[in-house]
């Protein structure tokens, strides 16, 4: 049988489908203009355009969980290590290049994601998707040498924002009213606060959930389960 011919139209469809087994999915895509800066593409001239991966709640954790527990020595980042490891085998079916947020130097990935699904944060800095809410997260992206058609793209980037941004339809925003020090106000986010708190004897319960994001009350079908929440926790405390 001839082998089909493989073009760049199909690229976002090809990369979804080797995505797939693994529960990460295409999260949006975008062009890059010729005027902007442009980060090395696979044949390393600057790239045209990217593919940006990630999940929606936690159906990646299986796979995830299933691959660690065959990994021989502890990995510092092991969530990292597997994601560039599913991404890369991506990036070898449709002839990308893969980029990490945390490779440096480090990727505006929170801009790629606004640009793409047309998303905006909410008040605890994580960008809000109206069908996610806070329970989703971009791990990855496939840098790709030719721009995606105008079509692939809006079928991409369908899901993304909306004429109203859900924060602005939430009066009471509980999720401002949640944390026990107050870590997040008009002035940003108190890291050091936050992180000091999590890892201190009053913080058991911020240890095991973020009580401020799991107070939105929306998107909450997609809430991660209680075992990757704590896992997350653990890896923003350092613990």
């Amino acid at each position: 049988m001839p082998r089909l011919r493989r073009t760049g139209a199909d690229l976002p469809g090809r990369a979804a489908a080797a995505l797939a087994p693994s529960g990460l999915i295409l999260r949006g895509g975008l062009n890059f203009t010729s005027d902007e800066q442009r980060p090395t593409g696979p044949g390393g001239h600057p790239a045209a355009a990217l593919l940006l991966v990630g999940n929606a709640g936690a159906r990646y954790w299986q796979g995830f969980t299933l691959w660690r527990a065959r990994q021989v020595r502890p990995l510092s980042d092991p969530l990292d290590s597997w994601s560039r490891a599913v991404i890369g085998a991506a990036a070898r079916e449709i002839g990308a290049r893969v980029l990490m947020p945390n490779d440096k130097p480090f990727a505006p990935f929170q801009q790629w994601a606004m640009r793409a699904e047309g998303l905006r944060p909410s008040p605890l800095g994580l960008l809000m998707h109206p069908r996610y809410g806070l329970w989703h997260a971009f791990r990855g992206a496939l840098l790709l040498e030719a721009a995606i058609s105008p079509q692939a793209l809006l079928e991409l980037n369908r899901a993304g924002g909306g004429a109203r941004h859900p924060c602005d339809l939430c009066a009471g925003k509980p999720c401002l009213n949640a944390c026990p020090v107050a870590a997040h106000t008009g002035k940003g986010f108190a890291h050091a606060a936050c992180v000091s708190h999590v890892r201190s004897r009053d913080g058991t319960a911020c240890a095991r959930h973020c009580l401020a994001r799991n107070a939105c009350p929306h998107g909450t079908e997609w809430r991660y389960p209680a075992e990757v929440q704590a896992f997350h926790q653990r890896a923003f405390a350092g613990a």
